[in-house]
């Protein structure tokens, strides 16, 4: 990873950080993380989500607006994303598709919901999003209609994935992982109780059945995931 990566993301999250910290000042906060109000309708939301038993319950939109039944994907093991088109992890992406290449002919999804809420990384329309990840990174998975992650007005999905599996911790080898903590702990001192999304690139492994088996934070290795995704499909 080179140095003008982590700088620029390292730019990202001082900005993101600083509009959460200047939100909670006010009062506020979008993504849930710093108020008791806040943090107990999230609790709501999660204990609401938890009467859906598996991923295949859930239907959701594709990026033209047609309803999603993901019972479609039942018996294949699933990678569930959150994404930013503007991130520093963006280039994640390459990371993905390759995955997705060497293990979809076994059963192996990836399933990507691009998300605006961490610092507005993913603007644009749906289908620039798309557009973009194709030209860019050749992205053949499908790629689902913008969601919220965080808040009142989360995804069902996303409510549900959270309920699950909260926050898995960093992998503190990733040079980015002490930028985070450090920021996200300034915003919120408590912030590793929450389940909630930390950031763009955080992913949740699906068996077969549609049970969450794990959380990847972003800063954690695709070796590690990869490892895990094989692991399933031989069960």
């Amino acid at each position: 990873m080179t140095k003008a990566f982590i700088h620029t993301l390292a730019q990202s999250l001082a900005l993101t950080v600083a509009t959460l910290m200047l939100t909670a000042s006010c009062g506020g906060n979008n993504n849930s993380q710093n108020n008791t109000n806040g943090n107990n309708n999230t609790n709501t939301n999660i204990n609401n989500s938890k009467q859906m038993k598996t991923l295949f319950d859930f239907t959701v939109k594709d990026r033209k607006n047609n309803d999603v039944r993901l019972s479609g994907y039942a018996n294949e093991v699933i990678l569930v994303v959150n994404t930013a088109t503007k991130c520093g992890f963006t280039p994640q992406y390459e990371e993905l598709e390759a995955l997705y290449k060497k293990y979809h002919s076994q059963g192996f999804e990836i399933l990507d919901f691009p998300c605006n809420q961490f610092g507005q990384q993913a603007p644009g329309t749906d289908e620039s999003i798309h557009d973009f990840c194709k030209l860019t990174y050749g992205t053949d998975f499908p790629q689902f209609k913008k969601v919220k992650v965080n808040g009142d007005d989360a995804d069902e999905l996303f409510k549900w994935l959270k309920s699950q599996k909260g926050f898995a911790g960093w992998n503190m080898e990733h040079p980015i992982a002490p930028i985070l903590d450090k920021m996200l702990s300034e915003a919120d001192p408590n912030y590793k109780e929450s389940p909630d999304i930390k950031w763009n690139f955080t992913k949740f492994l699906i068996s077969k059945k549609g049970l969450v088996v794990a959380r990847f934070e972003p800063t954690e290795d695709i070796a590690v995931i990869e490892k895990m995704v094989e692991a399933e499909l031989n069960k």
